[in-house]
């Protein structure tokens, strides 16, 4: 017997039904502890409902019966799409252990350039509308790569330079809508010239019995979550992104051209950031203003954490987020602080990084206790062979 058939009946035989069905195990342990951080989530918030003298059940039910309804499904889609934007242009930069704490200044420079641009000239429709999405993910991935820049040739960390950034991005935003500039004074506000109607993207109605409109662009926040699941999942540049994230001097071992890999991560995660305002900007507000919702970028730091970075796990968090957006407004009617919203989605991301640990760890032992089990079944045929 030669040694390489000694090594073919010594090796351990991996059943293939033993991978998928570790791929169903850790889908559906992610989704229980899912639901686990939102009961811990809820009974914390009850706990401080009932602390503050207002019946848990009675505000919990106002809240869902409050979001449930058709006009509000539509708002809560609104505002998942853009939570879905910002979630994704970090989670590019987490799958490469970068930490993109500048979302929120790339994606406003970038809507006051897109808006200013889209005001100024008059496009052919189709043509204007792409323009503008264009010119916004430029802005945003120019801003994001200085990030990148800095990283690989100074050293710098990506969180010190991209929350430095977020503040010069907005004295620039200051500077720059100003009437001398691009601004037009309307009232008490400062904004950019409307964009034409060749610009704008018209809303669907998406929610059967709803008066609201769900965003046009909602379907670029598709394409965006399966273009990123497409990129991480089935290219060499995807790859390299995730072996890079897992260990940078494994990766530059490999082959992998490191500091290439910051930089256009960076780059990409910008040009994502730079969408985040397009459905509102495009189906809503037609410019840039001094009223421009801002914080987005934050908050998808926490909807990329909740949804693991996964495109299928962002849309539940960013809808979760969304809903709980809206349904807070009906706590103003019922005289309870909206802040009891805030609480729960802290608690339901502290709750839920603690529970993936958990389940994490769980996963990690069942499957060494798994192989170990068909490893000593292998044992005594080998003995006996």
């Amino acid at each position: 017997m030669t040694a390489t058939e000694v090594g073919r009946r010594r090796a351990p035989k991996i059943r293939s039904g033993g991978a998928s069905r570790d791929r169903f195990n850790a889908v559906l342990l992610g989704v229980v502890a899912a639901l686990v951080a939102l009961v811990i989530a809820v009974g914390i918030t009850s706990v401080v409902l009932a602390l503050t003298d207002h019946n848990p059940y009675d505000t919990l039910k106002a809240m869902v019966d409050y979001g449930v309804k058709p006009d509000q499904l539509a708002t809560t889609v609104n505002a998942a799409t853009t939570y879905y934007l910002s979630a994704i242009a970090v989670a590019v930069a987490f799958r490469m252990n970068l930490f993109n704490i500048g979302v929120d200044g790339q994606y406003q420079l970038a809507a006051i350039v897109a808006a200013a641009f889209g005001g100024q000239y008059a496009l052919p429709n189709g043509l204007h509308q792409v323009a503008i999405i264009l010119v916004a993910m430029a802005v945003g991935s120019a801003w994001a790569g200085i990030i990148g820049v800095l990283k690989v040739t100074r050293g710098v960390s990506e969180v010190i330079s991209s929350i430095m950034l977020n503040f010069i991005a907005t004295a620039i935003i200051a500077y720059l809508i100003l009437p001398k500039h691009f601004g037009v004074q309307r009232g008490n506000d400062l904004t950019t010239k409307p964009i034409g109607s060749s610009g704008q993207v018209g809303g669907i109605s998406l929610i059967p019995g709803s008066d609201t409109q769900v965003y046009g662009l909602v379907f670029l926040a598709v394409v965006v979550g399966v273009g990123f699941q497409l990129l991480v999942s089935r290219t060499r540049f995807g790859f390299d992104l995730r072996a890079t994230g897992r260990s940078t001097s494994a990766a530059q071992a490999s082959g992998v051209n490191v500091k290439r890999m910051v930089v256009v991560t960076m780059l990409i995660s910008g040009a994502v950031a730079g969408l985040v305002n397009m459905p509102v900007l495009l189906g809503e507000a037609h410019n840039y203003s001094l009223s421009t919702p801002s914080g987005i970028g934050f908050t998808g730091i926490a909807i990329a954490l909740l949804g693991r970075n996964n495109p299928i796990g962002i849309v539940f968090a960013a809808l979760l987020w969304g809903f709980l957006d809206t349904s807070s407004n009906i706590l103003q009617i019922t005289s309870v602080p909206s802040s009891v919203v805030s609480i729960t989605e802290g608690v339901v991301v502290l709750s839920a990084v603690v529970a993936y640990e958990l389940v994490r760890r769980y996963a990690l032992a069942r499957q060494q206790r798994r192989v170990g089990r068909e490893l000593a079944q292998q044992a005594p045929a080998e003995v006996a062979s």
